[in-house]
Parts: structure tokens; C-alpha cells; sequence
């Protein structure tokens, strides 16, 4: 647990008050160098990964939260620019304050009350200036929010410099003298830079509760009621529930509170998908599948039940040195991926990239691939639930069937697959009928849409496909179901 700040008490809007938009574009980076704290929102069940790529990227420990879906590690200010190059990651926020063992009251409104008196003894003035320092960040990458960016830009820096209020009075002066003399072109200018920058100069925020545990006297919407009234009179703030330009997250989770700022105006898992389909997995989910199956340079990569090209995408995004092969039976769901993946190169080309992804997309029966016997290193795909896509019976009939398919064109000895699920029980029959041709390795057990699901890393044995007891028995039970088709038709 964190200490108090000195001082942290008797902050002042002349020490570090953001209250007006003139403190957006102060120059965070000039300040020194300070240390803080970041914590993470990842695919739960998937916090190892997401520590083990913050020790690749950023080389510090992190720390997993007892919270599931969390994690939490240090870094200061001049690298913070490489939390944005996490990929595991859902939403980003900069701790202010954390206890380990926050004593909550026994009534409710002692506790509210608490939460009250806590807004102005917090040591906000650090998570502050790391949150300006992110939003000059994202300035510079272009992440703006709205279609003002470019007339602000037009217009040059002098919209961006706003003024402090006691400034405002002699500047809105200057401001009257010169407009008789302007040009249309500097009116123009100055109406857009009106549109630009609100003119309400205060900060507008919200509060946001995430609360977990059965021994809480209130409920979250009280918590975030009562602690964001007490941040709005401490910092004389704005409060607005979706136009916000800061949000301040309250975390309870039994005696463990957070309370923190974002840094992430939306969840990090949409970034490469702009035509959803009704299951689209998360792209955070799909790059903790990926780290599981460790792709190495050349590895050919197939996803059999592709949707809207979540996994591949993501996969030819961020393993690159591989080569994905998207496909689907639904032809809704081909055209999905084509579109997402043309998405994907036209952001790529805008930005001044010229190589393509390396992906290809086909339309094909899962339980006929058109490839090679043994020609793929690696399968990762998302099967169907039976709840929105498919039905669990058939996904008895399914599983198998795919199972057997993909041990036919995947690598006898060396092959992998990644295998996501929310049918345990069809998928652990479906795997014991093929014990010869697949070897469970490890779980993950995640939360999908709130389901309880797994991702199976199962390895290829080294037997050669269609001698195994097991493969011989269902390769003449699948002859016989298509000739009692064929009989019926």
C-alpha cells in the first residue's frame, strides 16, 4: 500500500488543479521524472500473460491482482508512452491511491460518508500529471477524439494554448481589438477554434464504481454517487456521465480498494475490428490464445471456424513473421473478415505502411479442408458454444468430426492447437475419443460474455494420421453416417 504525499491534504488549484481545460495542453513532459503506478484491466484468466508481455515491453514486474482480471506495475514517466504498446491489455489507468485493507464503517452512511472525506485527502497531483502527459501522447499519435483535430490544426498551436482563468478577462480584450481588423480567413479560423475549445473552461468528469464482494453496506451506485460529489467540490469539476474528459475509477473488491484515473477512453480489445459479427471474440483474448501456441517465424497458422477474423488479424498484426489462413463455412462470416482484414491495410496504408498482412481468407467445409495432409504448424480457433452460434447437439456430432479434420493437416509430432470453448463436457468426450491423434497439454479457464469457458492448448502426436484405433473407428462411423444421409435424402 501506498503512502500519503505530503501535503497531498492541502492541495491548492495553484499546486497541480486541473479545474480548467487550460491545464490539457500543459507541457506534462517538462516536469521531472516521477514514478507511478499503472494498473491494467486484462481477459480474466489470462493476468500471467498479460505480466509476462509487461516484462518483455517494459521490463518491470507486475503484480496480479487478487481482484481476477487485474494487474498492476510501475513506470515512470518517460516510458509511459509503451503501456500503449501492450497488447493484452483491456483499459489503462494510473493509480492515485490503493489499500490493502480499507476498513469500511458498519452503516452505510458512515461508510458514504468515509468515501466523502477520502476525495480531498487523496495524493492526486502524480495520476494527474501522468494523465496530461497521456493526453499529449495521444495527440501526437493522432487518437483525438471528434472531428476538430484537423481545424485546430489548421489554425495552428495558439487554440491549443488556453489561457488561465485570471488571463481569460485580458485576453478576451486583446481578442475584441483585433477582430475588427481580421481577415474572413482568421474569422473562419477563430469560429472553428470557438467550436474547438469548449466554452465552459472546467473539467468535465465521472465517476466510476467497480465493486465486488457480499459485506458492503452500499451498493456501487452510492459509492460513485457519493465519492464523485465529493471530488466534483473538491476540484470544482463538471460532472457529465458520457461527454466526460476525466474518469476516476473507484475498484472495491472486499477490503481492497483502488482508486485510480483512466487512460484509455475505450477498451483496447476493439482495435482491429470494424465489422462485428454476433460472437466477435475480444482482441485481447485472442492475442493471450496466440502467446499460449508461442508462433515461430514461417509457421503456417490456421483458424477453421475464422468468424470475423479476430484471431488471424490480430496474429498478422502482431506475429507477423507467420502466415494465417482465415476460413469459415458462412459466407456472412468470409465477407466479415475480407472486410475487417481490407480495414486493417487501409489504416495501415494512411499511416504510411506499405507491406500487406500476411493472411488469406477461403470459404470451406470444416470437415473437408482443402489442404495437404501434416501442412499446418498450428490451429487456433474459436468452436461454437452451442449457445448463439451452433447447438450443444450438435456439437457433439461437431467436435469430433473437426477434431479429426484438423489432426489430418496438422504437423504429426510438432503441431499445436489452441482450442476455445464453452461446451467442457462435449470437447472432453471429444478429446478422449481422439486420445490418439491429440494430447492435452494445459487450461486457461476465461470469462467469455460472461460464460465460463477454456482454452485448451492440445499438442499433435506423433501418430500418423488415419492408423489410430481411435481414428479408424471414427473415420468408418463417419462413412456410415453419410450413407444413412445419402439413404434418407
Amino acid at each position: 500500500m501506498s503512502s500519503y504525499e505530503d501535503g497531498a491534504a492541502e492541495q491548492t488549484p495553484d499546486t497541480g488543479d486541473p479545474s480548467t481545460s487550460s491545464s490539457f495542453d500543459t507541457d506534462a513532459t517538462s516536469g521531472a521524472v516521477i514514478t507511478v503506478t499503472i494498473g491494467a484491466t486484462v481477459p480474466t484468466g489470462f493476468e500471467l500473460t498479460a505480466a509476462e508481455e509487461v516484462k518483455e515491453k517494459i521490463g518491470v514486474d507486475a503484480r496480479i491482482s487478487k481482484d481476477r482480471g487485474r494487474i498492476y506495475f510501475p513506470i515512470t514517466t518517460d516510458k509511459l508512452f509503451l503501456v500503449h504498446l501492450l497488447r493484452s491489455v483491456d483499459n489503462l489507468f494510473v493509480v492515485v491511491e490503493e489499500y490493502d485493507h480499507y476498513q469500511f464503517k458498519e452503516s452505510k452512511e458512515e461508510t458514504l460518508l468515509d468515501l466523502q472525506q477520502l476525495a480531498s485527502t487523496l495524493p492526486w497531483s502524480n495520476a494527474l500529471e501522468v494523465w496530461k502527459l497521456n493526453r499529449t501522447l495521444k495527440k501526437k499519435k493522432g487518437y483525438r477524439k471528434g472531428g476538430n483535430a484537423t481545424k485546430e490544426k489548421a489554425c495552428g498551436e495558439a487554440v491549443a494554448d488556453v489561457k488561465q482563468p485570471e488571463q481569460t478577462q485580458e485576453s478576451s480584450a486583446a481578442e475584441g481589438d483585433t477582430k475588427a481588423e481580421s481577415t474572413p480567413d482568421s474569422e473562419t479560423c477563430q469560429r472553428d477554434a470557438e467550436e474547438a475549445v469548449p466554452k465552459t473552461k472546467l473539467i468535465k468528469f465521472r465517476v466510476t464504481c467497480n465493486r465486488a464482494g457480499d459485506k458492503h453496506s452500499f451498493s456501487s451506485n452510492e459509492a460513485a454517487r457519493d465519492f464523485g460529489g465529493a471530488v466534483q467540490e473538491f476540484f470544482q469539476w463538471k460532472a457529465d456521465m458520457t461527454k466526460f474528459d476525466i474518469e476516476v475509477l473507484l475498484n472495491i473488491h472486499n477490503e481492497e480498494v483502488f482508486i485510480g484515473i483512466a487512460l484509455t477512453e475505450e477498451s483496447l480489445h476493439r482495435r482491429n475490428i470494424s465489422h462485428f459479427g454476433p460472437t466477435t471474440l475480444r482482441s485481447t483474448l485472442c492475442y493471450g490464445m496466440l502467446r499460449l501456441c508461442e508462433p515461430q517465424a514461417s509457421d503456417i497458422i490456421l483458424d477453421p471456424m475464422c468468424g470475423t477474423g479476430a484471431i488471424p488479424l490480430e496474429g498478422a498484426i502482431e506475429f507477423n513473421s507467420s502466415f494465417y489462413i482465415a476460413g469459415d463455412n458462412n459466407d456472412m462470416a468470409v465477407n466479415r473478415t475480407v472486410n475487417n482484414v481490407c480495414h486493417i491495410q487501409k489504416r495501415r496504408a494512411e499511416k504510411g505502411s506499405t507491406s500487406g498482412l500476411p493472411i488469406d481468407t477461403v470459404q470451406w467445409d470444416l470437415c473437408k479442408l482443402p489442404m495437404r495432409t501434416s501442412s499446418v504448424d498450428i490451429i487456433i480457433t474459436d468452436m461454437p458454444f452451442g449457445k448463439r452460434m451452433g447447438s450443444r447437439k450438435k456439437n457433439w456430432e461437431l467436435y469430433p468430426s473437426c477434431l479429426r479434420e484438423m489432426a489430418r493437416v496438422c504437423r504429426p509430432g510438432s503441431g499445436k492447437a489452441v482450442i476455445l470453448t464453452q461446451d467442457k463436457k462435449c470437447f472432453a468426450k471429444a478429446i478422449s475419443r481422439m486420445g490418439g491423434l491429440w494430447r492435452k497439454l494445459h487450461t486457461v479457464w476465461v470469462n467469455v460474455g460472461g460464460l465460463h469457458a477454456g482454452v485448451y492448448l492440445i499438442k499433435r502426436t506423433a501418430a500418423v494420421f488415419g492408423q489410430t484405433p481411435e481414428d479408424v473407428y471414427e473415420s468408418q462411423r463417419m462413412v456410415d453416417i453419410h450413407k444413412e444421409d445419402k439413404e434418407l435424402s
